[in-house]
């Protein structure tokens, strides 16, 4: 006599759920499986197309100003050869993909000045991965790159944003070798001391979306999010600035100085203008409307320097974009009075 299960038949309800419930699964992870092989498969495309497109850029597109050894790397160095004027080195701000290209509005108003542009590590032509970004060894590159360039001293330093940071240092170090500052919504210790420093280490997915085609799909699609706000470019420094802005961003050498600015800040602690030299401060009404003290610390930072000037100016933070003419009207007034 044959025995029965105790379950009953082998086709009970409960068994059959069971292996109904099976199949659903496997089905999902089957589709699982393919969406994510298929999302590898087209990223390793995109990634490989960026890559190419990357050289082939390269090899098309005139490299700008001259590459020079430093700290062990190459500082890319533009000037504009001019020599009846005063010199002047412009220091582009945190992230600008190419300055050389960036100031050009600037450097056309500034006319007849010997003019000079210092790409920093992670900026423009220069090496993209570099030694710490401690404010230190940006001080220390800027004066090794403008002696072996040959710059003639005493130069003015005008600069951008976070470049305020270096100009103030500079200024301290190498107090000779400077005539007069000149800031361009400069960027002061006081505004960042206090700041919280981003979190080190970890994956750089900037970095990561740029290898993967992702920001170049970005600016293909909406150039103006890589093109200035302005009308005072020409279509071939546009096309430029956007490959370059495709190429560098969120590169080694710009990450690590985006995550010491509160240290570096920090490092100027108490650090201020020698009283005899001038200081020429713009500030973008921007940024005088929508930062709390931004005024006064600028007005703290100088207070002990005799000849200082600051200037509220209609705009936003990159004023050398759309008020080029009246930044260097005023930048020609104030040197001359020297």
């Amino acid at each position: 006599m044959q025995q029965k299960s105790r379950s009953g038949s082998p086709d009970t309800p409960r068994e059959a759920a069971t292996t109904n419930g099976r199949r659903p699964r496997r089905r999902w992870l089957r589709r699982f499986g393919i969406a994510a092989l298929a999302l590898v498969a087209v990223v390793a495309v995109s990634a490989s197309f960026n890559l190419v497109m990357e050289k082939r850029e390269k090899s098309a597109t005139k490299p700008y100003g001259e590459r020079v050894p430093v700290a062990g790397g190459a500082m890319n160095v533009w000037q504009n050869g001019r020599t009846g004027r005063p010199t002047i080195v412009l220091l582009s701000g945190l992230g600008t993909p190419a300055p050389a290209l960036d100031f050009a509005p600037l450097i056309r108003e500034l006319g007849d000045y010997n003019v000079v542009v210092v790409e920093g590590f992670g900026y423009g032509y220069s090496d993209m991965k570099a030694r710490p970004r401690t404010v230190d060894n940006i001080t220390d590159e800027l004066h090794e790159v403008l002696g072996k360039v040959g710059v003639r001293k005493p130069y003015v330093l005008v600069g951008h944003s976070i470049s305020g940071f270096y100009t103030l240092a500079y200024a301290d170090q190498y107090p000779k070798e400077v005539s007069a500052v000149v800031g361009i919504d400069p960027t002061v210790p006081a505004a960042k001391a206090d700041a919280a420093a981003p979190a080190g280490g970890g994956i750089n997915w900037g970095r990561v979306l740029a290898a993967t085609g992702v920001v170049r799909a970005v600016i293909s699609v909406a150039p103006s999010l890589a093109d200035p706000p302005s009308d005072a470019y020409t279509a071939g420094e546009l096309e430029q600035m956007r490959r370059m802005t495709i190429w560098n961003f969120s590169n080694p050498a710009l990450v690590d100085e985006t995550r010491r600015i509160a240290s570096n800040a920090t490092a100027l602690r108490g650090v201020s203008y020698a009283s005899d030299l001038p200081v020429l401060t713009f500030l973008a009404s921007e940024s005088v409307d929508t930062i709390p003290g931004w005024v006064k610390q600028h007005e703290d930072l100088l207070r002990n320097v005799t000849r200082k000037e600051i200037v509220v100016v209609d705009g936003a933070h990159y004023l050398h974009w759309t008020q080029a003419s009246l930044l260097a009207d005023k930048i020609d007034a104030f040197i001359g009075k020297n």
